[in-house]
């Protein structure tokens, strides 16, 4: 995303993501690597996206550190393992991103005036969110 600088929640949970997977690279696979600083680098991120990606008064994760606002890339969150699906955070997020970003019946990745994205113009929906939904709601067991 282009404007100022931020801690994005969701890019943090990617580099978490990687380090995950280099650690079950080594355990699981026998791929040779530094396993235990890579864990350690995991659970670091895990902790820094757990208080400063999360906002605890509205049950959700925000788009970036210390910002109210949403992104519904936030809803892959279960699908790679950062969380499960059922843990009353994820569930918080997709009910918050599901109020705020469904317009038309599907939904959009962010809004766009209330997030200084450096792009001019407005924001469509973006389909994939639309599956990114569909897949959250299905792990917690809606329908």
């Amino acid at each position: 995303m282009r404007g100022p600088r931020r801690h994005f929640t969701h890019s943090k949970v990617m580099a978490w993501v990687a380090a995950d997977r280099m650690v079950k690279g080594v355990r699981d696979f026998g791929l040779t690597g530094a396993a235990d600083r890579w864990e350690e680098l995991r659970d670091r991120i895990h902790a820094d996206v757990m208080t400063h990606g999360f906002d605890a008064g509205r049950n959700t994760f925000v788009q970036s550190y210390g910002r109210p606002e949403l992104d519904a890339s936030l809803l892959l969150i279960p699908r790679v393992g950062f969380l499960p699906p059922d843990d009353p955070r994820v569930v918080g997020t997709i009910d918050a991103v599901q109020r705020e970003l469904t317009h038309d019946g599907f939904l959009l990745r962010y809004r766009p005036a209330d997030s200084d994205d450096g792009l001019p113009g407005g924001e469509g929906v973006f389909l994939a969110c639309s599956f990114w939904l569909v897949d959250a709601l299905v792990g917690v067991g809606r329908r």
